[in-house]
């Protein structure tokens, strides 16, 4: 038996309690509200799926909860528009840099030039990169989007949530204003509301913990799904989007998972957190009280627990 493996085996022995001991901290947290759908989600709600190289998997809590990706899907829109445009193009419109600053800041598109976002993780960026999908029309970028996530979660039929993407079109006026800002920079090209109306859908996307981890799991095995053999990302793209969910991945709480934790992880302000253990492990987690940061209370608790329980950390 190898290490990783004895490690999912204890994993499958304790998991149950250690989600338990982490659901507490969920008391602490509030579910996201400024989007009114989601506020819709239970409180107290976790959890997690775990997915190794060979298809083995350990699942605990709630883990069949759907949810809406959120800021998760920006990791693979990111993907998506490098493979449509190369390196240098996309990153002549979008930063490679942590901000500081809150999600959906526009405050440094205004005040450090030339003005672009500072990475695609943030909202702006994330816009931006949306913009940057190839197709004739939002439809078709939108369909390119979907098409893309239930390839790299194994053939899953992801849906939009139709109702999540309604409330998400009539609440972000942020999210315009964002936009409008990115326009006047010379950033973005094209209609407003085609954009938003591509990266409201791309956040709309309905997934999973099981999703989660396979799609993760891509990710883990350099952008080569390793239960079905087939290339479906180049490794240089995977490098550069793991690299911003250790830096990017958490809002301006990456620095502090990143020592607690030491993997990579993208969240969404559905309670979502998506992350993985190079070569070895995918991980999806549901928890939708939200800590002051914008992540998951109770899902940051339960995957730096087994990070450090397990000795994953990349550092």
């Amino acid at each position: 038996m190898t290490h990783k493996q004895a490690n999912l085996e204890q994993v499958r022995q304790f998991l149950p309690e250690w989600l338990e001991e982490s659901r507490k901290e969920a008391a602490s947290g509030e579910v996201a509200s400024y989007i009114p759908e989601l506020s819709k989600a239970s409180h107290t709600a976790l959890g997690i799926h775990l997915l190794d190289k060979d298809g083995d998997f350990v699942s605990s809590g709630d883990c069949g909860m759907p949810f809406t990706l959120q800021s998760i899907s920006k990791v693979f829109t990111l993907i998506l528009a490098l493979m449509d445009n190369g390196e240098e193009s996309v990153f002549e419109r979008v930063g490679m840099e942590p901000t500081g600053d809150n999600f959906n800041s526009m405050l440094k598109l205004e005040l450090v030039r030339p003005g672009i976002p500072f990475n695609p993780l943030i909202n702006a960026g994330a816009i931006t990169i949306s913009s940057m999908i190839k197709g004739s029309s939002a439809e078709e970028k939108s369909a390119r989007i979907l098409d893309f996530f239930r390839r790299l979660s194994g053939g899953s039929q992801l849906t939009v949530n139709e109702a999540v993407y309604r409330s998400e079109l009539e609440t972000g006026n942020l999210n315009r204003s964002i936009a409008y800002l990115l326009v006047e920079n010379g950033v973005l090209n094209g209609s407003v509301e085609e954009v938003l109306s591509i990266y409201f859908r791309h956040c709309s996307i309905e997934a999973t913990c099981s999703d989660l981890a396979r799609m993760a799991l891509v990710l883990a095995g350099d952008g080569t799904d390793p239960i079905s053999g087939e290339e479906l990302i180049p490794r240089r793209y995977v490098q550069i989007a793991k690299t911003f969910m250790i830096t990017c991945g958490m809002y301006n709480a990456s620095g502090e998972f990143a020592i607690k934790a030491g993997l990579p992880a993208k969240s969404g302000v559905s309670g979502g957190i998506l992350s993985f253990v190079p070569g070895a492990l995918g991980i999806g987690v549901i928890g939708p009280a939200l800590n002051a940061k914008g992540n998951s209370s109770a899902g940051v608790h339960l995957i730096e627990r087994l990070s450090q329980r397990m000795d994953w950390s990349l550092f």
